[in-house]
C-alpha cells in the first residue's frame, strides 16, 4: 500500500514538473522557436484550432519564425491570430508565407518575464507541496484504520519528504535555467 502511494505521488510530481516545463517554454526569450505559436488559436471553418494544424511552422533564422499556410484564405486569419495573441509579435504576410520576427527584449521586459517565471515556479512548488500534504493525510488515515503501523507511517513520510525535496530542487534548477536564458542578451 505504501509503495503504491509513493509511486502515485511521484508520478503526479513528475506531471507537475512536465507542466512547468510546458509553461516555461511558452515564455519567450529573444530566440525564435516553433513551440511559441503552439497555443495560438485560429478560426478554421467555425472552430478554433492551433496554428500548427492549418500551417507548417518553421524557423527561417534564429530570430524569425516562418508560417506557411496550407490554404490561401487562411493566411489573413493566421496573421491576425498571431498579432492578437498575448505574445507581442508583429507578423508580416508575403503571399502564403507569414514571417514572424522576434523583437529584441528590453531590459524592463526581461525583468517582467523573470517575475512571470518565478510565479510559474511558485505555482509548481505549491502543487508539489499539496501532493505531499495529500499523501501524508492518506498515511494518517491508514494509521487510524490500523492498516499500517506508526513506524511505517513515519518512514513513508520521510520518503515522501525526500521526493518533495528532490522535485522542489528540480523546479529551482529549471527556473534558474530559464532566468539565465531570459537575462542573456
Amino acid at each position: 500500500m505504501i509503495a503504491e502511494l509513493k509511486k502515485n505521488i511521484e508520478a503526479k510530481m513528475l506531471k507537475s514538473i512536465e507542466a512547468l516545463k510546458l509553461d516555461l517554454a511558452k515564455i519567450r526569450t529573444g530566440r525564435a522557436h516553433t513551440g511559441l505559436l503552439d497555443h495560438v488559436q485560429v478560426e478554421y471553418y467555425g472552430s478554433p484550432v492551433p496554428v500548427n494544424q492549418v500551417a507548417n511552422v518553421t524557423l527561417i533564422d534564429a530570430r524569425t519564425i516562418g508560417v506557411q499556410v496550407w490554404e490561401k484564405p487562411m493566411a489573413a486569419k493566421v496573421e491576425k491570430a498571431i498579432r492578437d495573441s498575448d505574445l507581442g509579435l508583429n507578423p508580416s504576410a508575403q503571399g502564403e508565407l507569414i514571417r514572424v520576427p522576434m523583437p529584441a527584449l528590453t531590459e524592463e521586459r526581461r525583468r517582467d518575464l523573470t517575475k512571470v517565471v518565478k510565479g510559474e515556479g511558485e505555482n509548481a512548488k505549491v502543487a508539489i507541496r499539496n501532493l505531499r500534504r495529500d499523501a501524508n493525510t492518506q498515511l494518517k488515515d491508514s494509521v487510524k484504520k490500523k492498516e499500517i503501523s506508526e513506524d511505517d507511517e513515519r518512514r513513508a513520510q520521510d520518503d515522501i519528504q525526500k521526493l518533495t525535496d528532490k522535485y522542489v530542487t528540480e523546479i529551482d534548477r529549471l527556473l534558474a535555467q530559464k532566468e539565465s536564458e531570459l537575462m542573456a542578451v
